[in-house]
């Protein structure tokens, strides 16, 4: 089942850096950020990797915990984590049960072939597991400053509502 806006998340299972298996409701009551991208060490990934990494503190003031997903394995993530020094995990989608329930598994050209790649996407869940908003196809610059923007404006509807 493909996660819908406004919807809570359908049923969610997977491992991640430090040991951690990650569920739908692992981060009950905070904003979860689950963002995915290609592949560990390339320029791209490792720039937006370093962007959430910036903004970490920013992040977790509004209660969100950060999450990463690619489809490269846990030694790989670790290596990367290490590297960059994140503050957040990453989940190892290498069956790509995660990327294909969310549908970011698409077909891209690479050096003239097809290929079956990531498109770089993040996802905001909401302190109840329900998709707020999603960022397909995005560019890097700048994205990490829009999901802040979108946690405050969810965060002022709350306390309207309250």
């Amino acid at each position: 089942m493909t996660p819908a806006l406004n919807k809570a998340l359908p049923d969610i299972e997977a491992l991640a850096t430090g040991g951690l298996k990650f569920t739908q409701h692992s981060y009950a009551g905070r904003f979860v950020v689950l963002y995915f991208y290609p592949k560990d060490n390339t320029p791209g990934c490792t720039t937006e990797a370093m962007q959430f990494r910036d903004h970490h503190k920013e992040l977790t003031k509004l209660g969100a915990v950060v999450i990463g997903v690619s489809r490269d394995n846990l030694q790989s993530h670790a290596k990367f984590k290490e590297t960059l020094g994140l503050p957040f995990e990453l989940i190892a989608d290498t069956e790509e049960k995660l990327c294909h329930m969310f549908g970011v598994v698409k077909n891209k050209i690479m050096y003239g072939k097809k290929v079956k790649g990531i498109e770089r996407s993040t996802f905001l869940i909401d302190p109840q597991g329900i998709l707020r908003a999603e960022w397909r196809g995005l560019k890097v610059a700048g994205h990490v400053e829009e999901v802040l923007e979108a946690i405050k404006a969810l965060q002022g509807e709350t306390k309207e509502a309250a």
